[in-house]
Order: structure tokens, then sequence, then C-alpha cells
């Protein structure tokens, strides 16, 4: 689930976060990186289970509906398409999610079923959902569109939902946007009848990227120093107290990378971090951090401090 991308992000803010406290106890700092990431995998089976209850609370309402005492034709014969969609069987039947929610723990939406209710109030509401249930049959590629639209419109822009989880867990927040990009290209990837071989995948791609997540914060962390001394001369017209920690941490990070990561190409370790800066630094930062980046780089290569191994990473 976890790209390098996603990584550095979280070490980007576990380096902030270190800043800020002024921890001096690094194994500290880096299990709470390593606890963080952890937590990611939880919000995302958070997120498939909160799909999954919609389906008890759209039985619970048409158990009521069909119990009142002046009951209409509809009520007493309804529509059944939402509680009958493909998409909750698969997740049913599919062991890896089961035991993944089992052994995790995740039980959020048994006990605070309410947070459930606001989504099944506010999707019965909706056009999705009016659209949907026009017809008492369904394909599975309707099925599955229908719950990634429930998914995208509904469930992720909810802010009871955003409060709920901000509750819940302080790193989660930052964690969403990243979460639910990967709740979508997990639905996106479900076929018929795959509940018995659909893999939730696991947190990292492989060792290497956990590793990479605990070498990138312990490494640039203890050389704070040479990394900032890296700077120097590099940041024209920009006194320290100026620049944005943000951009601090970021730039410690890059230069860490050039001299320290020797399978990573220095062109993707610039990218990547200009990317990272326009995402979570100021509007101007990405140009500021490309310019000392650029130079620094060219200043590394000409000077063979660039220790890059294999084709094309210099």
């Amino acid at each position: 689930m976890l790209t390098r991308r996603h990584i550095r992000v979280k070490v980007m803010q576990s380096l902030y976060a270190f800043n800020q406290s002024q921890n001096d106890n690094l194994g500290t700092e880096e299990k709470f990186l390593l606890k963080s990431m952890e937590e990611m995998y939880d919000l995302f089976l958070v997120q498939l289970s909160l799909i999954e209850e919609l389906k008890g609370q759209a039985e619970n309402f048409l158990e009521k509906s069909q119990q009142k005492h002046l009951a209409t034709s509809e009520e007493k014969d309804p529509n059944k398409k939402f509680i009958s969609n493909a998409i909750f069987e698969i997740f049913k039947n599919n062991e890896s999610l089961q035991d993944a929610l089992e052994s995790r723990k995740i039980t959020h939406w048994k006990r605070d079923d309410d947070y459930v209710q606001i989504i099944w109030e506010a999707l019965k509401k909706s056009d999705i959902y009016e659209n949907y249930m026009e017809t008492r049959e369904s394909s599975f590629k309707e099925d599955k569109e229908f719950i990634i639209a429930v998914f995208k419109e509904i469930i992720a822009p909810n802010e009871k939902l955003y409060d709920y989880l901000e509750d819940a867990k302080l790193t989660w927040i930052d964690d969403l946007p990243i979460v639910n990009t990967a709740v979508l290209k997990f639905l996106q990837k479900l076929k018929p009848n795959s509940a018995e071989n659909m893999k939730l995948g696991n947190l990292y791609k492989n060792d290497d990227d956990k590793d990479f997540a605990k070498e990138l914060f312990r490494k640039t962390y203890l050389n704070d120093d040479v990394l900032a001394k890296e700077m120097l001369g590099k940041t024209p017209n920009w006194d320290k107290d100026r620049i944005a920690e943000i951009d601090m941490i970021l730039m410690k990070m890059a230069i860490c990378e050039f001299l320290k990561f020797p399978s990573i190409p220095v062109k993707v370790t610039i990218n990547e971090y200009l990317e990272l800066a326009k995402e979570y630094s100021t509007p101007k930062s990405s140009i500021f951090i490309n310019g000392v980046l650029d130079k620094l780089s060219k200043e590394y290569k000409e000077d063979n401090k660039l220790n890059k191994v294999g084709r094309g990473l210099m």
C-alpha cells in the first residue's frame, strides 16, 4: 500500500514532530514512525469496514419499514438491490479481509455505529442512491461503480466522519488522503467472484521499503548538522530563520538521499521532494528547493561525491 513517496511523507512528518518535541530519544521516535505507518493500515481497514457496515444499516432500515403498522406496498416488498450488491458479498466472504479485521481488532463501527448511521442517512438522500435504486437488477459493473461513487462522494468528504477519525488517531488525518486513494484502487481492482483470491496486500511493497523508512529517518536525523552545512551558500538572500521548517527538513532529506542512498537516482530524489514541497509547504517552496538541490547535485557530480550505483543514477 505504501509507496516510496508515502514513506517520505511519513519520515518528513516524524522529523518535524521530533524537532517540535525536542525529544532526544531517537529510538522512541523511530518506533513512533513505524507505529504510525502500521496505523495507516488500520485506517485502510476501518474505511473498508465502514463500506461493509452500510449493508447492516440498510437491512435494519428495511426490517423496520416492513414492520410498520401501515406499511405501504413498496415497504412490504422493498427493493433489495442495495443489500444484494455484489461488493458486500465479496467483502463478507474474503478470508484475507475478515482475518485482518479480526487480528487488528477493527471494531470501530460496532462501538460507534452512529457514524455508520450518519453515512447511511446521507447516502439515502443522495442522487447516487436514487439513481442506483431505480431498478431492481444490476450487473457487477454497476454494483462496483456504485460503491466506488459512494466512497468518493459520500464517505470520503463527510465532515463528521473526518472529525471522528481525527479524534480516534492523531496521525490519521494526515494519512487520510493516502489511505482513501488506496481504498479506491482496491475497489477498482475487484472482479466478479473474486472473494476467494482477493488479497489485501501488505503495508510495504517489500522489506527494502521498510528499511528505507528507518534508514532515511535515522540518517537524516543523525547527520542533521552535516546536512545543514551542505546548504551554506546555496540559499542566497535567505537567512536560516527565514526558511520554512518543512523546507529545511525536505532539503536535508533530499541531500541525505544524494549522499547516503546509492541506489536512488538523483533525478528521482529531486522530483520526489519537489512534489512534497508543492503539497506540504508554501507556494514558492518547490521553486526554492529546486534551485538549491539542482545546484548541489551538480556540485556533487563535479566533485565525485555522488556515489551512485547502476545505470542512469546520476
